[in-house]
């Protein structure tokens, strides 16, 4: 696993000295919301940022940390609620990339695009595995993408929500870090307006406690369709989990829903609420996502590299064999649950990674800067003028211009 995350941060209590100067009316509400949240900061992108290049990133940062063949790579899957064109995937864009940048990838594979809200990344995971399963070549490999920008309108109490990232995913049919149970999974999808993005829009339109409600029904549907096809009961299946990891659009979302499971399907009292909390580690590790903020489709995957690196870092090589229950929650909406078992050889690739790696480069930025991304231009030349003067770091992936069509062109730092 890689991620990326741009290394712009607005911190929630500058936004609240700003708001509640700005628009008075608003103070006691975001106050409250960012109480209700849990949230602290969020990132968002730089001016030569986009959903395909910081998708990019977290690809680099995921191959460069491993010796395989890149020859072997079949798939290239993004999920994405934030894409860029109609038309072309951003996988597309990326593999267009990264071959730029030199990475020897194979041709002879296929680029695609998945979306349903938030879970568009989990259905590329399943949807890559379940191929890998029948290609019938054990080198076989994937890269599966979670990438967005979450954005939401402003001034609002959604503000404080929002954030950009991306994680990246080998698949490969004999996993070093965690294995997928591809036989047993949870099902639930209802047809509801709690969240969508209307074509032209550049925010999200939201129902805010009716997407928590949505939330909650989902995960107890998906998870009581999981134990159907176990042949278990809640009860007895959620203790036989070491670790849960969620989607987490803010730390209170996931937090509310799983202690309302654990209650009612489950039947757990405060105590043993409290006690399943602490065993799976599931406060502690979404201190990643209150940092960084909703990374949509990434979100649900930066927790569990936190769980991962934490839980490692803690208990070492005993990591191995604990199984997580996932639960990927789309807006719209849809929930999948299923587990996964950790490797044998997860701890040497956890080992391998840096546990700072998002915060090496990154800077509290001034509300300002964050305005002007709230102001980012959608005429192609205006935008394109803001591009002449930034310049991005040195190896990183960034949008460098548009062609005369308004295609998008990259380059590398």
């Amino acid at each position: 696993m890689g991620i990326y995350v741009p290394d712009t941060r607005l911190m929630l209590e500058a936004m609240l000295d700003y708001r509640s100067k700005s628009h008075p009316e608003l103070e006691r509400r975001l106050r409250r919301a960012v109480e209700n949240t849990g949230q602290v900061s969020f990132a968002f992108p730089e001016p030569w940022e986009d959903t395909a290049s910081i998708a990019a990133n977290a690809a680099a940062d995921v191959l460069d940390r491993q010796d395989l063949d890149k020859a072997n790579y079949r798939y290239i899957a993004v999920g994405s609620e934030t894409a860029i064109d109609h038309a072309k995937p951003v996988a597309s864009y990326v593999q267009g990339m990264l071959k730029r940048g030199g990475y020897k990838l194979n041709p002879m594979m296929t680029t695609f695009e998945m979306k349903h809200a938030c879970a568009g990344g989990t259905t590329s995971l399943l949807a890559t595995a379940a191929l890998l399963g029948f290609s019938g070549v054990p080198e076989d490999k994937a890269l599966v993408i979670c990438s967005d920008m979450a954005r939401y309108d402003a001034p609002s109490t959604a503000e404080i929500t929002q954030g950009a990232g991306a994680v990246a995913m080998v698949v490969e049919q004999n996993p070093r870090l965690l294995e997928l149970d591809m036989d047993r999974h949870g099902y639930f999808a209802s047809d509801v307006d709690d969240f969508f993005r209307p074509l032209g829009s550049v925010t999200a339109k939201v129902k805010g406690r009716f997407s928590m409600e949505c939330y909650q029904e989902a995960l107890e549907s998906a998870f009581s369709d999981y134990c159907a096809r176990r042949g278990g009961s809640p009860c007895d299946l959620i203790d036989e989990v070491d670790y849960i990891a969620l989607h987490v659009p803010f730390v209170k979302m996931p937090e509310g829903a799983v202690r309302r499971m654990l209650k009612k399907p489950c039947g757990k009292s405060p105590e043993q609420i409290e006690a399943f909390l602490e065993k799976t580690a599931f406060l502690e590790s979404m201190d990643l996502n209150r940092r960084l903020g909703n990374l949509y489709t990434g979100s649900l995957y930066a927790y569990l590299i936190n769980l991962l690196n934490l839980q490692y870092r803690k208990i070492g090589e005993k990591i191995v064999g604990k199984t997580i229950l996932i639960a990927s929650y789309g807006s719209g909406n849809t929930m999948m649950v299923f587990t996964a078992k950790v490797s044998e050889g997860a701890p040497e690739v956890i080992a391998s990674w840096d546990p700072e790696v998002t915060e090496k480069n990154a800077r509290t930025a001034g509300f300002q800067e964050y305005l002007n991304w709230l102001g980012r231009p959608k005429d192609l030349d205006a935008w394109r003028n803001l591009l002449e003067g930034v310049k991005a770091p040195e190896g990183r992936f960034h949008l460098k211009d548009f062609g005369e069509t308004g295609l998008r062109i990259y380059g590398r730092g």
